[in-house]
């Protein structure tokens, strides 16, 4: 049996591998430098330093993956070997002699970092993964982020960790001096506190970090010490065992912590390697046997990536931010479909219509009405953003109607994705500069704008508009507007109306609408229908067949709240 031991080195800042910080650890440190050297160390005589034989980087450069064969199987069986590897090239040179020499018949047991396995079996580098690489639907819960490891470098990257993400992370400490010095009582209590504190964070959507104190307890020998690891390594998986909340993802700090977790704390037999979170950090997605099936698991070894690289990974894995109202219409223009946006008035109407948006997997708007606004004020809109958070599908939320300018500006303080500018009630100038005006303000904080163009008929919160004064849009004007205002979205006037459509049923402009989409795809504006309350189904897909990308719902839901 061939036991070949890789060393790798880093150009830059060189530190003799027996004066680092790893060299140091109170249960695992070694003085050796010399790999040839550490092996006699490690086996306490047991393998002689010249028993030790070497690849050298010489050979690897110099001659290649013949030469690495012929002095593979030149090695007696339970030989070691160490092999001197400082690049990629140097790691693929040596796999590939090792694949000769295995073809030859010969077998290796291999102690490795992993590089080697990328280059022995051929995995090409790709970039780290983030969640919606995984094709993960949107996971409320928090994050699971243990952290055992005492190295030197990981202290510095939770310290970076906890200043990087203050706002979002949830961190308990756990006293190490409780769970490995006290009695069995006093360390019950402490393991208890933090798991009743975890699962509370974990529900609650937050991230939470489980850090053992940062201050290094070790024992008189190295006996006592690995005691003392052994105590905390157990205390962190009765802990896990013990937080029943399923995180969104869970990530282990440490060689140790991560595999006493994956396999005593969440006893998984399997996981599926599915890359690198960072350089270095594999990701692993746990196996149907665990306690959390499915969930991604990030094994980061305590002495990986520089002082931020932990809070890099934890970023790429925050919960993801609610969509834009401009993604939600991007993403309708790509798949030819429309959202849906509702008029809410209350806390039952945001609840009805999230609800339902989950029910079918689909997005949806929350669309706050002028006088729903002065009805329900500040809380009002708190309520929709808040909720819109939580959904588990993307919702946005918009001030629709914004025919007072000063309303405006006032809504572009609470927290909308997006605004309605109504200047339909005047003259083209008039409204092209009103609209002008909203839509630089409103693009500087980031929201999309939309605008209407003609006149609709009907009744909406008590506006009224009458027939007489209905106006089609027009397609000459309609392109104006767009030049000079810069808008995102545009509601348009085919026959449309606010409130209930006559007896004789909706009787909309289907050639106007043509020829209004072609103009807006040409500007890269998206199209919006108001009224669709009462349209028929087939109306309804017909439109969005001829581009409509935002249907407005107000009557619908009202009644159908009122009724109820």
């Amino acid at each position: 049996l061939l036991m070949i031991f890789i060393m790798l080195q880093t150009l830059k800042g060189l530190i003799p591998a027996g004066e680092t910080e790893f060299a140091k650890d109170a249960a695992f440190g070694y003085t050796s430098s010399n790999l040839k050297q550490w092996v006699e160390e490690k086996t306490k005589g047991g393998i002689l330093e010249n028993q030790v034989s070497t690849i050298s980087i010489s050979l690897l450069r110099k001659e290649g993956p013949d030469a690495v064969c012929q002095l593979l199987c030149s090695l007696e069986k339970g030989s070691v070997c160490i092999v001197n590897a400082a690049s990629e090239r140097d790691m693929n040179v040596f796999a590939a002699g090792m694949i000769q020499a295995e073809l030859q018949g010969k077998r290796f047991l291999c102690r490795t970092a992993a590089s080697f396995v990328s280059a022995r079996i051929g995995i090409k580098p790709k970039p780290p993964i983030r969640p919606n690489d995984l094709g993960l639907k949107r996971n409320l819960a928090g994050g699971l982020i243990v952290v055992g490891s005492y190295v030197p470098k990981t202290t510095k990257q939770v310290d970076k960790l906890r200043s990087q993400c203050a706002q979002s992370l949830r961190v308990i400490e756990v006293s190490v001096e409780m769970i490995s010095l006290k009695s069995t009582e006093e360390r019950d209590q402490e393991i208890s506190r933090i798991v009743e504190l975890g699962n509370a964070y974990i529900q609650s959507g937050r991230d939470t970090l489980v850090v053992t104190s940062r201050q290094l307890i070790t024992g008189k020998t190295p006996e006592e010490s690995l005691e003392i690891n052994y105590k905390v390594s157990s205390a962190l998986v009765e802990i896990v065992r013990r937080i029943d909340s399923r995180p969104r993802y869970i990530l282990a700090k440490g060689g140790i912590t991560s595999s006493d977790l994956a396999t005593k704390a969440l006893e998984a037999r399997r996981a599926k390697v599915m890359g690198q979170a960072l350089a270095g950090v594999p990701l692993w997605q746990l196996g149907p046997e665990s306690r959390h099936p499915g969930v991604p698991y990030i094994v980061f070894p305590g002495n990986v990536g520089d002082n931020s690289a932990l809070a890099e990974v934890v970023q790429n894995w925050a919960c993801p931010s609610r969509s834009s109202t401009k993604e939600l219409l991007l993403n309708a223009e790509k798949s030819g479909y429309a959202v849906g946006a509702f008029n809410v008035y209350n806390l039952e109407g945001i609840e009805a219509v999230i609800a339902a948006a989950e029910a079918e997997e689909s997005p949806a708007i929350l669309q706050v009405h002028p006088s729903s606004l002065k009805q329900g004020g500040v809380p009002l809109v708190a309520c929709c953003i808040a909720a819109a958070e939580r959904a588990n599908v993307p919702i946005t939320v918009h001030y629709d109607h914004g025919a007072d300018k000063h309303d405006l500006l006032g809504a572009l303080e609470m927290g909308f994705d997006s605004v309605m500018v109504d200047g339909s009630h005047l003259t083209l100038e008039e409204n092209i500069l009103y609209t002008k005006n909203i839509s630089s303000l409103a693009h500087a904080e980031g929201m999309l704008v939309e605008a209407e163009l003609g006149r609709l008929s009907g009744t909406e919160d008590g506006l009224t508009v009458e027939e007489y004064e209905a106006r089609f849009t027009d397609i000459a004007q309609a392109e104006q507007f767009i030049d000079e205002t810069g808008i995102d979205a545009l509601a348009v006037c085919i026959g449309n109306v606010h409130g209930k459509y006559p007896p004789s049923g909706p009787n909309l402009r289907l050639d106007l609408l043509k020829e209004l989409r072609a103009l807006t795809m040409k500007k890269g504006v998206s199209l919006v229908l108001h009224g669709a309350s009462g349209l028929p189904h087939e109306l309804v897909k017909e439109c969005i067949d001829l581009g409509v990308r935002k249907f407005n719902v107000n009557t619908e839901v009202r009644n159908s709240y009122l009724q109820s």
